[in-house]
This record gives C-alpha cells, sequence and structure tokens, in this order.
C-alpha cells in the first residue's frame, strides 16, 4: 500500500478549486492509495509522472516504488494547454 503527500503548489492549486469539485479530487485521490487498481491513470508520454483523469481536472502525480509514495505534484483544469 501507498501513502498519499501533497506538493506545496498542488495544495494551493486545490484551494482555489470550488468545493464539490474538491470532495471529488480527494475521493480519488485517496484512491491511488491501491493506485495500480486506479483507473483513469495514465503514464504520460517521455515522462516519469502519470496523470489522474478527475472530471475537468488532472492530478499529476510521480510513483516512487522503493519508499511507496505517491507524489501530488499539480492539479490543473482541463484545457487546450494541459499537456
Amino acid at each position: 500500500m501507498f501513502s498519499i503527500q501533497w506538493s506545496r503548489k498542488a495544495l494551493k492549486q486545490i484551494l482555489k478549486i470550488d468545493r464539490q469539485d474538491k470532495e471529488t479530487i480527494f475521493t480519488m485521490t485517496e484512491a491511488l492509495v491501491f493506485w495500480l487498481n486506479c483507473q483513469n491513470v495514465k503514464r504520460l508520454a517521455h515522462r516519469s509522472d502519470y496523470r489522474l483523469r478527475v472530471g475537468r481536472y488532472r492530478i499529476f502525480f510521480v510513483v516512487k516504488e522503493k519508499v511507496q509514495i505517491i507524489g501530488i505534484t499539480e492539479v490543473r483544469k482541463r484545457d487546450e494547454r494541459t499537456y
């Protein structure tokens, strides 16, 4: 089982999101503890991080296998510049 660590940047970004979307994001990121079984997770091309789709938002994260930590690096609203 993995543990979740939020970066300072991701926490600042999530504070700006409305309450309903914020609750959904927290619920979906809690499911990342068992991230091998999660849906809507994709490894980004030519990068070492992953993204999780949550409605209009994308959660970008890094998985550290040796210490079993998932580091949430960014929460961004989906637009034409997301990737």
